[in-house]
């Protein structure tokens, strides 16, 4: 075949894929054709020449990572996913956003074959894309031995200015360069519109220099159709091992049609007039939807085959390396198979009730006594490892050695967070992120993006109330509990004591999903954890502590436990006698089903709830005639025992209450 039909042939295969997406879009009469007319070609280089994956198994643990940032261009993705052979059949593009549809408005996880993260709101592909990265720098660093290479692969990201505006990207591509992390590469879509106009109405920045600063490598291609060009800027990042990369590829959004280079390109179908202009402009059949010409089917077609070869060939290694390494090969397929090592649990620890033990403390005690059992578990702190506990004790910092398990995010807790859910996303690796309570505002977008995605990622969270005192409000969560419970699909934990904080670690690695906790500050009683069955009990989200009678129901989650167990001893002794109970997780006890919360919660008997923090979602517990002792003002700073005694968060409010629901 001569150059020129080669070209020819390129040509055709990038116009099939903008085509489709255009199609798809003008099918669902909403979306955004623009960014897939301009970045066609650069897919297209991906998926059908540099990229490492196998369309017939998409979970290949060593495939090439790719991230639509700007996922408002999911249209492009589906395109090239139908083209490169996965589970997308044509009949789904014209699906596009609809209803059970795998073509939903923005890339899903776990909703389409191909798609790797949840993309849509701007900045946070970028992110997870960070987290993808170091999960495969990390995992590298532990399975790869002279001359075995079970994890050698890429992560590579598309963006466009929006993603890059937005503050997540800062913290992200800052991080990115301090960790050295030479197998991502980020391809800007730098076509200079933004939804409102020009991007000079609000981004001016030299985003050359400012990458630069981070300790990236940079390289512009000043022409989003040059193939050759874009080509070479992708090998080059390649060849650059110890820096993140950065292509700048100056792109038309809306390319070859009548909008081109506009605004009105972006977030609206080009409509029937001119998307045949655009089609005739390309020299593509205007009559014709969803069009794949015979030439260009089997040009992409070539990717099933290259990928089926490139899966077959690792596999070949990695039997070579089971062989030579057995237990790392066996830890490496169980990993990636999201199996826990059997009877890991044993290596949970259990609290003697004799000394109070904050459940922060309680938690790096677990971390640590299940290090070796869960060699999967990787995260830490948002520049507050010696607050929240969580640091392996000896494992080396990730920064400093790849194998190490403790990794230091810097003060980026919304980067933190998606990092984490990209880490969760790569595979073989369980990861945490950890910060105060309050500041889960900074990164509540990524907790969300978690909860849709399903992934197990671990968001730990300490001061959780006013009871860390003197630093006042700014620090003292109040709504931010509530807020946290009531995100779909994330799975809420507040124990109450140790032995609550162990049964939460354990439950939250069983579920597979994600999750997060609230911990204390201040040192709690530890609870008998064979007398009150706190296992067994925490599995069902509440339960019985204690059961003097049931003229009042007590309940209570996290260090406010302690308070209604006092307030329970003080009411029988007024002759009151009250029924106790934990309620460390929402989210369990709606699991456990309606008979059993009935049982808890029986309709004929007065109820008090105490939590200190927003008082919604407790009187779907209690009923409208209970009470419910709570914060619905912000905190205050002082000694933590006087804020609480001053906020009404105590055994004696509890009595009071209990004694002017219960008439005797």
């Amino acid at each position: 075949m001569s150059d020129t039909s080669v070209l020819e042939l390129e040509q055709v295969a990038i116009n099939t894929l903008r085509f489709l997406a255009v199609d798809a879009v003008e099918s669902a009469k909403s979306g955004h054709p623009g960014a897939p007319l301009g970045c066609a070609p650069i897919a297209y280089l991906l998926y059908h020449k540099l990229m490492k994956y196998n369309p017939l198994d998409p979970l290949w643990s060593d495939r090439d990572r790719f991230v639509l940032s700007n996922g408002h261009a999911s249209a492009l993705l589906y395109g090239v996913l139908h083209l490169a052979g996965y589970n997308l059949p044509i009949e789904q593009l014209a699906k596009f956003r609809q209803w059970g549809s795998h073509t939903p408005g923005h890339p899903e996880y776990g909703e389409t074959p191909g798609v790797e993260v949840t993309t849509g709101p701007l900045g946070q592909g970028i992110a997870m894309a960070v987290g993808l990265a170091i999960a495969e720098k990390h995992t590298a660093a532990i399975y790869n031995h002279e001359n075995h290479t079970p994890v050698d692969h890429y992560t590579y990201v598309l963006c466009g200015d929006g993603c890059l505006m937005e503050g997540i990207s800062h913290e992200s591509c800052s991080l990115a360069g301090t960790l050295g992390l030479g197998k991502l590469i980020l391809l800007y879509d730098d076509n200079l519109i933004s939804l409102d106009g020009p991007t000079e109405l609000s981004y001016t920045e030299d985003v050359t220099e400012r990458f630069h600063s981070y300790g990236w490598h940079v390289q512009m291609v000043h022409d989003g159709n040059d193939l050759e060009g874009i080509e070479k800027a992708i090998l080059a990042a390649k060849a650059e091992t110890t820096k993140p990369s950065l292509i700048r590829v100056r792109t038309v959004i809306g390319y070859g049609s009548p909008k081109a280079g506009t605004n009105k390109v972006h977030g609206e179908a080009l409509g029937p007039e001119a998307t045949k202009a655009t089609k005739k402009n390309l020299g593509f059949p205007e009559d014709k939807a969803f069009y794949v010409p015979e030439e260009a089917a089997k040009h992409w077609g070539e990717a099933k085959t290259k990928g089926a070869k490139a899966q077959a060939e690792w596999q070949e290694k990695f039997e070579a390396f089971k062989k030579a390494y057995p237990e790392l090969g066996s830890q490496y397929e169980r990993c990636f198979s999201s199996k826990m090592t059997e009877g890991w649990e044993k290596a949970i620890p259990v609290f003697p009730p004799d000394k109070p033990v904050a459940t922060r403390n309680a938690g790096q005690v677990v971390m640590n006594a299940i290090e070796k059992a869960v060699p999967e578990l990787f995260g830490g702190a948002a520049d507050l490892t010696s607050s929240t506990k969580t640091i392996f004790k000896d494992s080396p910092s990730f920064h400093v050695d790849p194998k190490g398990k403790n990794v230091f995010w810097g003060v980026r807790e919304f980067g933190m967070m998606a990092a984490v859910n990209g880490i969760a996303a790569h595979g073989g690796l369980i990861p945490f992120g950890s910060t105060f309570f309050t500041f889960s505002d900074y990164c509540r977008s990524a907790l969300r993006m978690g909860g849709l995605m399903s992934c197990h990622s671990l968001y730990i969270f300490t001061h959780d109330t006013i009871g860390l005192g003197e630093d006042g409000p700014t620090h003292q969560p109040i709504e931010q509990l509530m807020s946290l419970r009531a995100i779909p699909q994330l799975t809420d934990f507040r124990p109450a004591d140790a032995n609550e904080t162990a049964a939460c670690w354990q439950l939250a690695l069983e579920r597979k999903s994600a999750s997060f906790m609230a911990l204390s500050r201040q040192d709690l009683p530890v609870l008998d954890a064979v007398k009150y069955k706190v296992l067994e009990g925490t599995r069902k989200g509440a339960y019985v502590l204690e059961s003097f009678g049931k003229d009042v129901i007590l309940v209570a989650a996290g260090s406010e436990v302690a308070m209604i167990m006092k307030a329970a001893l003080e009411l029988k002794e007024a002759g009151i006698l009250a029924t106790v109970i934990s309620m460390p997780s929402f989210k369990l006890l709606e699991e456990a089903g309606e008979e059993y919360i009935s049982s808890l919660f029986p309709h004929d008997v007065p109820k008090i709830a105490l939590e200190a923090g927003a008082t919604m979602g407790w009187y779907k517990y209690i009923g409208r005639h209970g009470a419910v002792i709570g914060l619905d003002r912000f905190g205050a700073s002082a000694p933590a025992p006087l804020v609480q005694d001053k906020l009404g968060i105590s055994a004696a409010h509890v009595v009071e209450v209990a004694k002017g629901l219960v008439k005797k």
